[in-house]
């Protein structure tokens, strides 16, 4: 009797096939115009080629249509892109090609290296070789006769990576027609089935698996879609990214800068540090009354951070620093402080804390400095010295869930004031690199599922939510707070982290009510994260065009001509003792001029005044973005301004003192 395996379809349907049987003979024997269609097939959920046989599961028949083709697409286009790069420049070596995000890459090693001019010629070949159809077909080789053949071509780099693949797996070679490659797989039937939904997109430097010590290589990105439509919409989403780009507009509306002298720190313009302070002054406001904000200083001995674990699991990001006198007395090495949390702990410790007490609940607005790769930092978004709106709260047990409760809903009303509806708020468990015991874990855990589930109520589902298995911090669960922008991109900035382990690291307690020495939880919690990032997403989300409330320069008052400087200055003076930041622009040019020139620096509102506003004791009110035009009395527009200016906490402050 042949042996049979068994096949789950995804309608709950069971099917027996013999040993042996591949995906293609599942897709035929369910109908021939599947089977054409199909390009892979996924098992018990992984992708798999279409040729290889099935064995015991859930079966899914993927067409090139299934969302999960895209991966493949891309994976196809890596490797003909290789290909056509050496059919292009003989002698060329190819290394790693992988999928990556929206995607995908391929890095070269070639003496000269290339240039976005040869794009467009990589391109071309690709369409040659994607019209040859050639099949994708896949054989098992030794280890011995991959490297010899990888050496005999010349391919070090492939000989390299033969002797990286773990023993107990398959060294796999994939051919397309005459051109193979090493890998993983799987890939689609054939080099047809790509379609011509692809573009290259840039060309970079990259070292030979990311290390500085070894050889530059040349990495050459592109994307590829299931068709046109969909790559015309992404090319199209670049380009906003690309308009709403913080560094550009922080260059545009004279916001902050960067240079050599101090890699991954911000010069902020005045304009900028307004916007900084503005929106510190909004997270204190928020705070008040429930924290206490406080500040721990800058730098620590390193004992401090051996005894937190930081040293241990963080050191390759910190900046440990000594007194550059060799003849000092004190010849102690200290570090700049990564994170606030064990200064908070210090400042938990001095003086006895009773249960009464908690939860005690520091805030600080802390500077913190981590070390980021040079090719890593990306403006405001990754620095290496940033400032944190940072809490801890010490509580007990039984307070921990009603804490993260309340932080989650300060997190959401202050994302809400910013202009984020859409946020996905996500549980992220145990690494595997940690501190505490299992059972420390799994109550943290336990919590804090349970805290998720609430929120997810709570929100009638407005509120997504999800697990991020090993995605916790090394010394406890955490919560991961995802908003999304203007242009659908997510950006991960608040977190609440539990933590059994620094308290007890430590030795913080507090007396309970039976005058016994107890530990407190420790919830790490942070709204913005970094408040620079958060501005760099502020900036983007809006486009550079702020709501009035938090914008740098909220209004320039300009003049049509000098006759009208004196009541200029008036209204620049009424407008600035009623709270807004006024410029004022009397210079001798056109007011379209100046209109045009306020609008490139994001100005909302510029007040026009002529000789007929200054007889009338009016202004003419044009707001960026718009043609319109309006005239309205000084008074008027001044109280319209003030209002609109105020922000979104303090509008709900006044309405709850008039109710």
């Amino acid at each position: 009797m042949t042996e049979q395996i068994s096949l789950v379809f995804p309608d709950g349907s069971k099917r027996d096939y013999a040993v042996g049987t591949t995906g293609r003979d599942v897709a035929e024997s369910i109908s021939k115009s599947l089977a054409k269609k199909a390009v892979a097939i996924a098992l018990d959920g992984e992708l798999r080629d279409l040729a290889d046989p099935v064995t015991n599961g859930h079966v899914e028949i993927v067409t090139r249509t299934d969302d999960r083709a895209l991966e493949l697409i891309r994976h196809d286009a890596a490797h003909v892109m290789a290909e056509a790069v050496q059919e292009l420049w003989p002698g060329t070596q190819v290394t790693i090609g992988p999928v990556i995000e929206n995607g995908f890459y391929y890095d070269f090693a070639r003496e000269v290296p290339f240039t976005p001019e040869d794009l467009p010629r990589i391109e071309k070949k690709m369409k040659e070789i994607i019209a040859r159809n050639a099949p994708f077909t896949k054989d098992v080789w030794s280890r011995d006769k991959a490297k010899q053949v990888f050496a005999d071509k010349g391919e070090a780099y492939k000989v390299e990576l033969v002797d990286a693949i773990p023993e107990d797996q398959d060294v796999k070679i994939y051919h397309q027609g005459d051109w193979f490659d090493l890998c993983r797989g799987p890939h689609m039937t054939s080099t047809g089935q790509i379609g011509t939904a692809f573009k290259l997109m840039k060309v970079a430097g990259a070292y030979w698996r990311g290390d500085s010590n070894n050889p530059m290589l040349t990495r050459i990105y592109g994307t590829a879609w299931a068709d046109q439509k969909q790559l015309d919409a992404y090319l199209t989403f670049l380009e906003e990214a690309e308009k709403r780009d913080h560094r550009r507009l922080g260059r545009e509306m004279d916001l902050f800068h960067f240079q050599e002298e101090g890699p991954g720190v911000v010069f902020w313009h005045s304009k900028g540090w307004r916007m900084f302070q503005s929106l510190t002054a909004y997270m204190r406001r928020r705070l008040a009354g429930d924290y206490e904000e406080v500040n721990a200083p800058q730098v620590l001995d390193t004992s401090l951070w051996k005894t937190s674990g930081h040293w241990e699991w963080y050191r390759e990001n910190m900046f440990a620093v000594a007194c550059a006198d060799e003849e000092a007395e004190d010849k102690r090495v200290f570090a700049l402080k990564p994170m606030n949390c064990p200064g908070h702990v210090q400042l938990f410790k001095h003086g006895l804390k009773s249960y009464r007490e908690l939860p005690i609940r520091y805030a600080e607005f802390g500077v913190v400095h981590r070390y980021e790769p040079s090719g890593a930092m990306h403006g405001l978004m990754r620095v290496r010295g940033f400032t944190q709106d940072d809490a801890h709260i010490f509580c007990t047990e039984e307070q921990l869930a009603e804490e993260c409760l309340k932080i989650n809903d300060l997190i959401l009303s202050v994302y809400k004031d910013f202009g984020f509806e859409e946020v996905v708020v996500k549980l992220s468990t145990r690494p595997e690199k940690r501190v505490g015991s299992d059972d420390l874990w799994d109550h943290a855990e336990e919590i804090m599922t349970g805290v998720l589930k609430t929120i997810e109520e709570q929100s009638g589902g407005r509120i997504k939510t999800g697990i991020l298995p090993g995605e916790g911090a090394f010394y406890g669960p955490k919560f991961e707070y995802t908003l999304k922008d203007a242009i659908g991109r997510e950006w991960q900035c608040g977190t609440t982290q539990v933590d059994f382990n620094l308290p007890e690291r430590f030795g913080a307690f507090y007396i309970d009510s039976s005058s016994e020495k107890r530990q407190p939880v420790m919830v790490h919690r942070a709204i913005c994260g970094s408040l620079e990032r958060f501005l760099g997403i502020l900036i983007e989300n809006h486009a550079g065009h702020m709501p009035l409330w938090f914008a740098p320069m909220q209004v320039v008052v300009a003049t049509i001509t000098s006759e009208a400087d004196d009541y200029g200055r008036k209204v620049a003076e009424r407008l600035r003792a009623a709270g807004l930041s006024v410029a004022t622009d009397f210079r001798n040019e056109k007011i379209n001029y100046k209109v045009r020139e306020h609008s490139v620096a994001k100005v909302p509102v510029i007040l026009v005044c002529g000789m007929r506003e200054a007889e009338e004791e009016t202004v003419n009110i044009r707001r960026i973005g718009s043609r319109d035009q309006a005239s309205m009395t000084l008074a008027d527009a001044l109280a319209m301004l003030v209002e609109e200016a105020t922000p979104p906490d303090q509008v709900r402050l006044k309405a709850l003192l008039a109710s």
